[in-house]
């Protein structure tokens, strides 16, 4: 007989049979009576409005850093607000956190310990864990843990990096010279640089999302980390990769077994083809991102026009990418205007 949902029923040895509600963050219920009976259903609805429960809550103390933890990762303000990879990332720091400082009381947090923490954390790690932290702590005041926020007034210093290393003309023909049209390492540089995509994005692409408009072939992409929906046309030599390297998957790129990458093994996967190809260790999947930002600069298309390409949220974000292409290009300005006086 089938159960209704997360119900789950059993006969121990004496014979007697026993039914539970067992629903992720609920209370485990035991339900009396037959399975469908109006007695069973009653207590069965009852369950199922019953108030949700912080995973691991009953395990730890009330008040503790480790019982609001838990309460914050199973709340609509975690899973609500944040893509997936950030919320992946965010579980990893509080439960690190949760490990070291649980029995702690919430509400004694004092902003100059929580500093001192950052302070011991790289520079990109520390602004990794202050974004989570001050997550946590505004759930924390929002639910009357705390009366303020600890982390509000913690600053920290200015990371001076230009991120990932945005690939070179040389870079990007040295790949395509050791992997040729037709496999996969050329056909994942192919949708990378011509998409101007994450990785995240470019992995879960395949032939479904080629639309025909009145200007040829373009790929639709919604993209996993803004939501942000593109529709970019297909560049010819993308096209030619694709139509020499045909699949028969939902995915253009995927594994020895035929199954759809994920954005960890996508990433030791190209690394290992840009090792093949002699590549330093500085070029990654991302900076052919960049790579395509900076050959859209260059070749005199404006701010909008690069960030309906790549699907950039501001200006801002897109000057990090465009900067040495605008630099080179206003120099020839300059020199050109020299040379007419």
């Amino acid at each position: 007989m089938k159960l209704p949902k997360y119900v789950q029923a059993w006969v121990d040895d004496e014979g007697r049979p026993h039914c539970y509600f067992r629903r992720r963050g609920f209370p485990r219920v035991p339900l009396k009576g037959l399975p469908w009976s109006p007695s069973f259903m009653a207590e069965y609805e009852k369950a199922m409005s019953g108030v949700r429960t912080a995973i691991g809550a009953g395990r730890v103390k009330p008040g503790s850093v480790a019982a609001v933890i838990a309460e914050y990762k199973d709340s609509r303000e975690f899973f609500g607000s944040k893509s997936a990879g950030t919320q992946r990332m965010r579980r990893g720091i509080l439960d690190r956190f949760g490990a070291a400082y649980g029995d702690r009381p919430f509400a004694l947090l004092p902003p100059e310990w929580i500093e001192a923490l950052l302070d011991s954390k790289k520079p990109h790690a520390a602004r990794s864990w202050r974004a989570t932290l001050r997550s946590l702590c505004q759930f924390g005041v929002k639910r009357r843990y705390l009366r303020t926020d600890p982390t509000a007034n913690i600053k920290l210093a200015s990371v001076k990096s230009d991120g990932f290393h945005c690939w070179t003309d040389a870079e990007i023909a040295q790949f395509e010279a050791h992997h040729s049209i037709g496999t996969k390492p050329r056909l994942a540089l192919a949708l990378l640089l011509h998409s101007a995509q994450r990785r995240s994005d470019v992995v879960r692409m395949g032939r479904q999302h080629i639309r025909e408009t009145p200007d040829g072939p373009a790929l639709y992409v919604k993209q996993r980390k803004t939501g942000v929906e593109l529709l970019i046309p297909i560049h010819p030599e993308l096209g030619a990769v694709l139509d020499a390297t045909p699949s028969e998957h939902l995915t253009f790129l995927v594994t020895a077994t035929g199954k759809p990458y994920g954005d960890n093994h996508f990433s030791r996967r190209f690394r290992e083809w840009c090792d093949a190809a002699g590549l330093p260790k500085r070029c990654s999947a991302h900076g052919l991102r960049k790579a395509a930002c900076r050959r859209d600069a260059e070749n005199g298309c404006s701010g909008n026009e690069i960030m309906a390409h790549s699907g950039h949220g501001s200006m801002k974000e897109l000057i990090r990418y465009t900067k040495a292409a605008d630099q080179a290009r206003l120099a020839r300005n300059a020199l050109a205007k020299a040379v007419i006086r």
